[in-house]
């Protein structure tokens, strides 16, 4: 037999409109009462019926992550941080959110399509993670989508991702271009002078910001770059190792290399250790977001760390509205040099 919204209303001695108030959040209730309904509902194992719900209330109990790629331990971090966050207290079946992982692969035409379809669902929270696409036309379509979303009840936050002005949407954004600077900067420090640098690919803001920030350190200590010292690429391992081998075949005096992430990092170490190169003696290395597997290395990875799990999990409290946002809906989250064995002085 189907359990029913009113018998859940005699299980808690209250009427029809408190469960619905309490299952859909859109009134306040007292802490007590709403117990008693969440008992309740726990107890008769009812179900809401979700896609009714969602057209009597401004938004449904889903929640959209688009990632670029999942299996990419950055968004990886991030998604699980977020995921962490949506939830209702104790997991119970009033306040949970169903989180639903959406995998662009780096695609404009997924980003939109997810976008749209998470505008259909009337989602309760969209969070976009990562950098953006560097394309005036997809640009002004992801905005137009934010902003309907917004105007239709759903909250949109931004992480690791460069603001989206007149949207609506909050921006959580790593500082990529200070990042960049301090870490170029650390190894110009140790007296590196011809610096190799594996961008990600160019049509990433992630990528100019931090090839942006590289380049300021260059400019700022005198240093003239030279057009053979930079190649671009994927995010992953493969690319930096071939990217390496493409940086030594142009200039075999580099002293240094610095990598668009770790994982292009740990691809640039394996390039040179197979190029009979010793690291840090012969060549430094340096990748930026910390992930888990940089400090297990060897040498262990001079990097940038970024808080990615709690960028992620401070993206959830937004999006579920139990966390402020921060002032003029922006926040810059600034990374941290780590330095460790992968970076020493250059050879004599």
């Amino acid at each position: 037999m189907t359990v029913t919204l009113a018998d859940v209303a005699a299980r808690a001695q209250v009427s029809p409109a408190t469960v619905s108030r309490v299952l859909n959040g859109n009134y306040p209730v007292a802490a007590s009462t709403r117990e008693r309904v969440l008992r309740a509902v726990d107890e008769l194992d009812y179900v809401l019926n979700g896609p009714a719900s969602a057209l009597a209330a401004a938004t449904s109990d889903l929640v959209g992550i688009l990632v670029n790629d999942i299996a990419d331990p950055f968004f990886g971090i991030m998604a699980s941080a977020i995921q962490s966050e949506i939830g209702g207290p104790g997991g119970r079946a009033g306040g949970e959110r169903l989180a639903v992982v959406c995998n662009t692969g780096g695609s404009p035409e997924r980003e939109l399509t997810y976008l749209t379809l998470l505008q259909r669902q009337r989602a309760a929270a969209v969070v976009l993670t990562g950098g953006a696409m560097e394309n005036a036309p997809h640009a002004a379509a992801v905005s137009a989508k934010l902003r309907k979303l917004a105007e239709a009840g759903t909250r949109v936050v931004l992480c690791g991702r460069p603001p989206a002005p007149d949207t609506g949407a909050i921006a959580l954004t790593f500082d990529n271009r200070g990042g960049g600077r301090e870490l170029t900067e650390h190894l110009i420090g140790l007296g590196h002078r011809r610096l190799g640098y594996i961008a990600g690919p160019e049509e990433r803001t992630t990528t100019r910001h931090r090839l942006e920030g590289h380049r300021a350190a260059l400019e700022a200590h005198g240093i003239e770059e030279d057009a053979r010292w930079t190649v671009h690429g994927r995010y992953d391992r493969q690319s930096g190792y071939e990217a390496t081998l493409e940086l030594l075949r142009r200039d075999p005096s580099l002293t240094a290399v610095v990598a668009a992430n770790d994982s292009v990092a740990l691809g640039a170490c394996a390039a040179l250790r197979d190029s009979g190169l010793r690291i840090p003696e012969d060549v430094s290395v340096a990748g930026f977001d910390d992930l888990p597997f940089s400090i297990d290395a060897v040498p262990s990875l001079t990097t940038v760390r970024l808080p990615l799990s709690d960028a992620g999990a401070r993206a959830g409290r937004i999006a579920m509205g139990r966390e402020e946002p921060p002032p003029g809906g922006i926040a810059t989250i600034r990374g941290e040099l780590m330095v460790r064995g992968s970076s020493g002085g250059p050879r004599p």
